[in-house]
């Protein structure tokens, strides 16, 4: 697993603010398949805030482990702002989290379209407290291990905002 220090202290800050507020945190993964969670629980002490990861890289698993309508996959498809806002309510739900972040997206090197390059990434933040968040990036002219690690980090700075509700990143 690929990440920079950078990100390794973003994941310090989330659980910092998780455990100041007693908050507990789920993540569900496609494109980065556990990264996001490998990352937080590189901190020790982590699972005093986080709760639990789904790492639902097939379609199949987002919808059987994460309630996300097949109908809305096959309509939208998989990288898209619908399925991951879907991803994050399920992990919202399915677990004992007040915060649930996911990210589902096109790493490459293959697999992007015209419409959906390599690079693009939706993200979003489910809270029992507060209003859904949703960010699309697109991580252009980047390998799948930088991709990845981008969106790692990108993750890190969504639940940090959520958390505080404080805005610090566009909302493109």
């Amino acid at each position: 697993m690929y990440v920079t220090m950078d990100t390794i202290e973003l994941a310090n800050q989330v659980l910092e603010i998780a455990r100041e507020h007693d908050y507990k945190l789920a993540t569900a993964e496609s494109c980065t398949s556990g990264m996001i969670s490998a990352t937080l629980t590189e901190i020790p002490g982590a699972s005093v805030s986080f709760d639990r990861g789904f790492a639902t890289y097939s379609n199949e698993a987002k919808s059987e482990v994460l309630g996300v309508p097949a109908e809305m996959i096959k309509e939208f498809g998989a990288v898209s702002e619908e399925v991951a806002r879907a991803m994050a309510d399920g992990a919202l739900a399915h677990s004992n989290a007040d915060f649930a972040v996911s990210v589902t997206g096109i790493a490459g090197p293959g697999g992007g379209t015209q419409e959906k390059p390599v690079g693009l990434v939706h993200f979003a933040v489910s809270s029992k407290q507060y209003t859904q968040s949703h960010n699309k990036k697109i991580f252009a002219a980047m390998d799948r291990e930088n991709v990845r690690a981008a969106t790692v980090e990108h993750a890190m700075i969504m639940l940090i905002e959520a958390m505080t509700q404080k805005h610090f990143i566009s909302t493109e």
